[in-house]
């Protein structure tokens, strides 16, 4: 379903609100990662304790994304995400003011669920609105948020934590969600249908296409090797190659610089060549960053904190605009359900926990090493995915 009536400006504006809320959302779930030196400390727990907190979002945001196409299917996709976006800062402030382990994982879990409410009907009406010849731009558009977040959120925490405890910054992040959650239900255009639920039937057709089941892998590598990797990768610069905090985290920031230009390129790359060149580009070099990770010595492992990133984030663009085309219109927010809860579930969550696991046993490198060969090896599934004919690049209509 699309709405030719948008204006070129009705479109700048509607991607804006949609990427300004998904960076909000996103540092949501990515902040802890450079906050996690002190919350451990603060808290008592070894890496694994930590890694479990990412686990717990991801649970969370598993389950919102089974839930999402029932939401969206009752509310207009407008509404979800208004409502998505101010429940994760709320959650957000439960987080700040928790005094107990198991209150921080009920918030954690909340903050996942309606994440996940978010990105289907984020995406969904984005390419409602926006002609699909366009779709690799704005897609590549809608991802600098996740740059941003990855950028952003090392430097909120360092330029913070001398005024303020961690608690303090999380419930300050939590504030500005609910805020922008507000602002998109009064001022906010597009995604004014609802979607389809995921009945027994759509689901089954969906797993009946081998190219889903191919993009699924395909991110959870590519969740592995950006959040996955980040959300650990400060304990792994802190404890494995004896890197202080404060110069891990201004890294981690500095190294997500440069993707802002490539993510932006990678939306007239994926236009031009069309997505499946691009992403086995992105698989076999993001996995070879991942390897080196592991095995460059001294700190020389820096360029591949600054190279990694970069590689990794070419990927999305290309996978959402797949995931467009193999699919009609309204099945479009199902379709990213179904695939980032498989993806989110496993690169987001069980990857940090069993890379703090094999931090704990001081085999952070191998973790890295593994992760790096089956990112390269797939890349071996990319001439197996059937994207219809019709739906190659095409030039833009006039406008």
């Amino acid at each position: 379903m699309s709405n030719p009536s948008f204006s070129r400006r009705d479109q700048v504006l509607l991607l804006s609100l949609l990427t300004g809320i998904f960076l909000v959302n996103f540092i949501c779930r990515v902040v802890l990662a450079p906050l996690m030196p002190v919350i451990e400390k603060d808290l008592g727990l070894g890496h694994t304790g930590a890694g479990g907190f990412f686990m717990t979002i991801a649970l969370g945001y598993a389950a919102g994304l089974i839930g999402a196409g029932f939401v969206s299917s009752r509310l207009t996709h407008r509404q979800t995400v208004a409502a998505a976006a101010a429940a994760v800062g709320a959650a957000f402030l439960v987080i700040a003011a928790a005094r107990s382990l198991w209150m921080i994982h009920a918030g954690l879990f909340i903050v996942g669920i309606f994440s996940g409410f978010y990105l289907p009907s984020g995406l969904t009406t984005i390419t409602s609105a926006i002609p699909s010849a366009h779709w690799g731009k704005a897609m590549a558009v809608h991802e600098l948020a996740p740059t941003l977040a990855f950028l952003s959120s090392p430097l909120i925490v360092e330029g913070l934590l001398p005024f303020l405890s961690w608690r303090e910054i999380l419930a300050l992040i939590g504030g500005v969600a609910v805020l922008l959650g507000m602002a998109f239900h009064r001022f906010g255009m597009g995604g004014d249908f609802r979607g389809e639920p995921p009945t027994f039937g759509n689901v089954r057709q969906m797993g009946a296409q081998s190219s889903f089941w191919i993009m699924a892998l395909f991110f959870t590598l590519g969740i592995t090797a950006s959040i996955g990797t980040y959300s650990m990768m400060p304990l792994y610069l802190v404890a494995e190659r004896g890197i202080d905090r404060g110069t891990a985290n201004a890294l981690l920031s500095l190294s997500r610089v440069p993707v802002l230009a490539t993510a932006l390129l990678s939306g007239w790359l994926t236009d031009r060549f069309g997505p499946k060149p691009i992403i086995t580009a992105a698989l076999l070099f993001s996995g070879a960053a991942a390897i080196l990770l592991a095995l460059l010595p001294g700190r020389l492992v820096l360029a591949m904190v600054f190279l990694q990133p970069i590689l990794t984030v070419v990927f999305f663009t290309s996978g959402f605009t797949i995931l467009a085309r193999i699919v009609g219109p309204r099945a479009r927010s199902l379709a990213v359900s179904m695939t980032i809860l498989i993806a989110y579930l496993i690169g987001a969550g069980l990857i940090p926990t069993l890379l703090g696991a094999f931090g704990d046993a001081g085999a952070f490198g191998l973790a890295f090493i593994l992760v790096g060969s089956v990112t390269m090896a797939s890349a071996l599934l990319v001439p197996r995915l059937q994207v219809p004919a019709a739906d190659k690049p095409t030039s833009a209509p006039p406008q």
